[in-house]
């Protein structure tokens, strides 16, 4: 799907406020109301827009300790990958989890109620058949600043 300056414009308005009116964003865009809305639908149908939602700042609800961690495995082969990749999307204390290139296989980024409880699952995995080599674990200690990519920033 070719994207013109409009379909951008609302892409990024879209981010910042996902609660606008389909009138605010016509008029943000300057469109009228139908052909703007067109416009998300068809962004919307094309998976560009893959959902809207809140963000919700966990630790006003409940204090979590968030821990990266750089995971190299034993063995390089498919079926390897398959199992790490396949625990890493069932345990919901990982929240993220990138395959990388240059040194390390992964990156991944634990939520965790406290230290001890991401000891307890890094002890887990490492006495389990998961095939972890090396791990070197980072407690974040200050946000400084979280947020999805922005269509500007593209």
């Amino acid at each position: 799907m070719q994207l013109d300056q409009y379909d951008m414009k609302i892409l990024q308005i879209l981010q910042e406020n996902g609660r606008i009116t389909k009138s605010q964003l016509a008029d943000e865009i300057h469109l009228s109301v139908s052909p703007c809305w067109e416009r998300v639908k068809k962004l919307e149908k094309a998976g560009i827009i893959e959902g809207y939602g809140a963000r919700v700042n966990i630790n006003q609800i409940l204090k979590r300790t968030s821990v990266l961690v750089e995971v190299s495995l034993k063995e390089h082969h498919s079926r390897a990958f398959k199992r790490f990749e396949s625990l890493m999307c069932e345990t919901p204390e990982v929240t993220d989890c990138y395959a990388t290139g240059g040194g390390v296989d992964y990156i991944i980024k634990v939520q965790a109620q406290d230290i001890d409880q991401y000891q307890r699952l890094m002890d887990l995995w490492l006495d389990s058949d998961l095939g972890i080599e090396r791990y070197f674990t980072y407690i974040v200690t200050k946000t400084i600043k979280q947020n999805a990519t922005s269509v500007e920033s593209a």
